[in-house]
């Protein structure tokens, strides 16, 4: 309903505490891009024609919004000043070639490139992807990780540190203080788009030496609503690849209520029978007490009691990493038929063998997590098929996200639709966290002051920068630290 002027979030002195707010979160960020300025990073200059024979032992060809996205790399690499970009693209957009690309251009220069990846899974799967490019190119592909073995990790820890040009793939570990590198030029981050602004400074500071700091390059498959990307990476280069590559088709979509259950179990065993697998996702890891959301173990003994042929996984977040690992690389080999999970497999490995995803409850889910979730399939080449289970009656949201989820398969148009139904706490991955992306304003409520916003941002840090510290300290304590004009 429309807002009248007297509506609490109208009255001038609320918009002007909002406007505040906002100045805060971007003259904080729009500090930082400037500060880059004053250090250098090596400039990168290929020392041989590594970038080319990689390209040419590609089995496929990468689509043109790869290539701008590569070419754009490689014109910040080849500068002085420290490169800070975020490269957004939808599932299985192939973003991990981008990182390869920009990793073989740093190699070729004489230094070495850090993949940061947030689970040792995934760190595990794209060292495979990395090792079958480089290792016939000669370039070595370290894997730093807690599963190495004492021995392992002292072998990689002094290959990091005495040799240059190599690839070094882990976790959060390769940025502890005990890590050395020889000679860091690049440090890639994946999937990691809720890193604040203090945390990406105190990132850079790994490889810094004196006045010289690595590149720096964000992936996430998380794309991010323009007016938010505006506020939120204020400090960041943002690139975004909008083509999927050539052949991938789209996964098809259903909604379903629960009632229907049965059909979808009986669909799913002759999808197994034939050889291919299945995720059955759900919210919660144990009943609720209300009993409207379905749980992963009540699922996975209904898959169970259902069909008792099939091999069955379960994963959920209570589970120790490590087991939880070992149970999605049984997956991924094909000795399991269906992976019973809550959430946590939004972010996962690929396995192309796994072409149905059923998703319990997803009226309870939000946009951006539906289509997280439905990415985990449709990267083999059977055609995938998505089914969101939900119950009844639907409420009107839901509603709307269900019908945008059964209307496209663009992350980009999901990722705006779900800003407009849930606010961008959510989308940001604050809401799950505790943390709080900002104390009032809120979008898209105050979409309409981020044009004005940058403006006043760049009068604040041309002409009165006696303002700086104490406005970024009073609305974000944790970045005020590093403002130091």
């Amino acid at each position: 309903a429309d807002r009248g002027i007297f509506h609490p979030f109208n009255h001038p002195g609320y918009r002007r505490l909002v406007f505040e707010e906002l100045l805060a979160h971007q003259v904080a960020r729009r500090w930082m891009k400037r500060r880059r300025r004053k250090f250098q990073a090596p400039d990168m200059q290929p020392k041989g024609d590594l970038s080319r024979r990689l390209r040419e032992s590609l089995e496929f060809t990468p689509t043109n919004s790869q290539g701008a996205v590569i070419r754009t790399i490689i014109a910040d690499l080849r500068k002085a000043e420290p490169m800070v970009r975020l490269v957004q693209g939808d599932v299985g957009s192939g973003k991990t070639l981008v990182a390869a690309a920009a990793a073989c251009w740093v190699v070729d220069s004489g230094y070495q490139a850090a993949i940061m990846a947030p689970t040792e899974l995934l760190a595990e799967q794209h060292v495979q992807s990395f090792r079958k490019w480089f290792t016939p190119l000669g370039v070595e592909v370290l894997l730093l990780t807690g599963r190495l073995s004492a021995k392992e990790r002292r072998l990689t820890l002094a290959t990091m540190a005495n040799t240059s040009s190599n690839i070094v793939i882990g976790t959060h570990a390769l940025f502890q203080e005990s890590v050395e590198f020889k000679n860091l030029g690049l440090i890639v981050i994946d999937e990691q788009h809720r890193f604040g602004v203090g945390q990406r400074y105190a990132l850079r500071q790994k490889g810094t030496d004196q006045k010289q700091v690595p590149h720096q390059l964000v992936m996430t498959a998380t794309p991010i609503p323009r007016s938010l990307a505006m506020t939120f990476y204020a400090d960041l280069d943002v690139s975004s690849i909008r083509e999927l590559p050539p052949g991938r088709q789209p996964v098809t979509t259903y909604a379903m209520p629960h009632t229907q259950r049965s059909r979808v179990l009986s669909k799913m065993r002759e999808l197994c029978a034939r050889g291919g697998q299945a995720y059955w996702v759900c919210p919660n890891i144990d009943p609720s007490e209300s009993g409207d959301v379905e749980a992963v173990v009540d699922a996975e003994a209904r898959i169970k009691k259902a069909h008792p042929e099939l091999r069955i996984g379960l994963v959920h977040g209570r589970m120790k990493s490590a087991e939880r690992d070992k149970i999605m690389t049984r997956f991924h080999k094909a000795k399991l038929d269906v992976l019973a999970a809550t959430t946590v497999i939004e972010v996962g490995v690929d396995v192309p063998n796994a072409s149905l995803m059923v998703i319990e409850s997803s009226e309870r889910l939000g946009l951006a997590q539906l289509h997280q979730l439905r990415g985990r399939v449709g990267r083999g080449s059977e055609q995938a098929r998505c089914v969101l289970l939900h119950g009844t009656p639907l409420g009107e949201i839901a509603k709307q996200r269900l019908a945008v989820m059964l209307k496209t398969n663009d992350g980009f148009e999901i990722s705006e639709t779900d800003m407009e139904l849930r606010g961008a706490g959510d989308l940001l991955g604050t809401q799950q966290t505790g943390s709080k992306l900002f104390q009032i304003a809120e979008f898209p409520r105050d979409i309409d002051l981020i044009e004005d916003v940058g403006r006043a941002a760049e009068t604040v840090l041309d002409k009165h920068k006696e303002f700086v510290r104490p406005l970024v300290q009073r609305w974000m304590p944790e970045a005020g630290n590093y403002v130091d004009v």
